[in-house]
């Protein structure tokens, strides 16, 4: 996950680098006499990695929007955190400067994604950057 514009930054960067890669890749595979499907599978990887940055990409732009995914039982709510600090453009040290704790803190709750956070601490965060959750339960019907 693209966690700040830095990283998001050289994320573009570097899928601009790798689809220059993979133009030149497939124009030498071309020469040395691959045909399409040899050539498709040599560059599988490589197609990979591209679309999963690009993946990140985007996502990093929804959040910046403010296009946040809904979370069900919980699921997702570090990385919701961590979303809702990039969209209100507030750094690690900044959240950690609002809670009055070590950055380093951010970074590992961030790292790992907030996993056995308390519900006080995610109160505390969401103060700190000006938000809520809404939550609302529903029984499953049996």
């Amino acid at each position: 996950m693209i966690r700040s514009d830095a990283e998001y930054q050289k994320a573009i960067e570097r899928v601009n680098q790798e689809k220059k890669i993979v133009k030149k890749t497939k124009s030498n595979l071309k020469k040395e006499g691959l045909n399409p499907k040899e050539i498709e599978r040599a560059l599988n990887p490589l197609l990979s990695f591209m679309a999963q940055l690009e993946e990140e990409i985007e996502t990093y732009e929804k959040i910046k929007r403010g296009d946040f995914e809904t979370l069900e039982n919980f699921e997702g709510l570090g990385r919701s955190l961590i979303a809702l600090r990039i969209n209100k453009n507030i750094s690690q040290k900044e959240l950690a400067d609002k809670l009055e704790i070590a950055e380093s803190q951010i970074s590992r709750y961030e790292k790992n994604e907030y996993r056995g956070i308390s519900i006080e601490r995610v109160n505390e965060i969401l103060h700190a950057l000006n938000a809520k959750a809404v939550t609302k339960f529903e029984p499953l019907v049996a």
